[in-house]
């Protein structure tokens, strides 16, 4: 079985997150064991792997949502100490979540300027403009005014990446320069995730977004999104290695997950 190799960082550079020997535990379930993990600064990388084997764990504890029972989370090789709200990361880092989040009660603008709005010194004006900039930034330009029970599943998700992606102009610090995505083409047809997954894609290469991680389990996602694919089963990485070597790769995790075969290394829990 091939091992897990870390990739060999880019010109020397320092990792925009990297989770050293990460274990978490729930109950008597164990759902990561001693993990290592590496984001360079403009990689693209999809976890993935079967339902319940903590790929959106590990999500949560880069975010700082969650913390580790064990091992140490580096930002830009400075370490954290505790959750995101005991202390600031160097650098900014943006979550968008598998069922969008939003505010029930909040209009679009309210959502996506949420945080301006609570945490800035800019006018209503100018959060209104910069709402409106990222609404059409992810195609849904004037719907500010409306409830998130008015849109459907898609613009919700495109409403959830604006309110990633908006920063306050006056603090650069504020634009993410790593985004986490949790299955955001989950229950998805299949236009509407060509939608998501070529936003995905824009928001990186347009928007000053370093890098991303997402999580996900469908075939076109992983190869439309992804520069790297990291595989984890039963709480441990099993393989990784460049989008293009998936189909090539002997790893038997990877053969059985891309095959769909009941046979294999992974067992299916009915």
């Amino acid at each position: 079985m091939e091992l897990p190799i870390p990739p060999e960082s880019p010109c020397g550079e320092v990792p925009t997150i990297e989770l050293q020997n990460i274990s978490k535990r729930f109950g008597n379930t164990q759902v990561l064991n001693q993990v290592d993990l590496a984001v360079y600064p403009g990689e693209a990388v999809a976890i993935i792997g079967p339902s319940g084997t903590g790929k959106s764990t590990i999500l949560r504890i880069a975010a700082g949502l969650l913390a580790p029972d064990a091992g140490d989370i580096y930002i830009q090789g400075q370490r954290r100490i505790g959750l995101i709200e005991d202390a600031t990361d160097p650098v900014s880092i943006g979550m968008v979540f598998q069922q969008a989040a939003l505010f029930d009660s909040l209009t679009v603008e309210e959502n996506v300027g949420f945080l301006l709005y609570q945490h800035s010194n800019l006018s209503a004006r100018e959060i209104h403009d910069l709402v409106e900039d990222a609404l059409d930034m992810v195609g849904l330009p004037g719907i500010g005014d409306r409830y998130p029970a008015e849109l459907s599943g898609g613009m919700r998700k495109r409403v959830s990446f604006a309110r990633a992606v908006i920063a306050n102009p006056r603090n650069p610090k504020d634009r993410p320069s790593l985004l986490l995505f949790d299955e955001p083409t989950a229950g998805l047809d299949p236009i509407a995730s060509t939608v998501i997954e070529d936003l995905i894609r824009s928001i990186h290469q347009s928007r000053g977004c370093s890098a991303y991680a997402i999580v996900t389990h469908q075939d076109s996602t992983i190869r439309r999104t992804a520069d790297r694919v990291v595989f984890l089963h039963q709480g441990k990485l099993q393989w990784m290695g460049p989008v293009g070597e998936i189909d090539t790769t002997p790893n038997p995790f990877v053969r059985q997950f891309f095959s769909a075969q009941v046979e294999g290394p992974i067992h299916i829990v009915q």
